[in-house]
């Protein structure tokens, strides 16, 4: 749960991308009106991902 979790804590596609690109797929930045995943969310969600052995 914490995953999924991780990938809702901001609207979407911004932490889905951000997961991507993490994991070396190219999604590429967030347009506007979007804005970029905060700090705390973002290692919130490379935490999550660490944990489950995706990153």
């Amino acid at each position: 749960m914490d995953l999924i979790d991780a990938l809702f804590c901001d609207v979407n596609p911004i932490p889905v991308k951000e997961a991507l690109n993490l994991m070396g797929m190219e999604a590429g930045p967030v347009r506007l009106p979007l804005c970029e995943l905060s700090e705390k969310n973002h290692e919130r969600l490379r935490a999550a991902m660490a944990a489950k052995g995706l990153i």
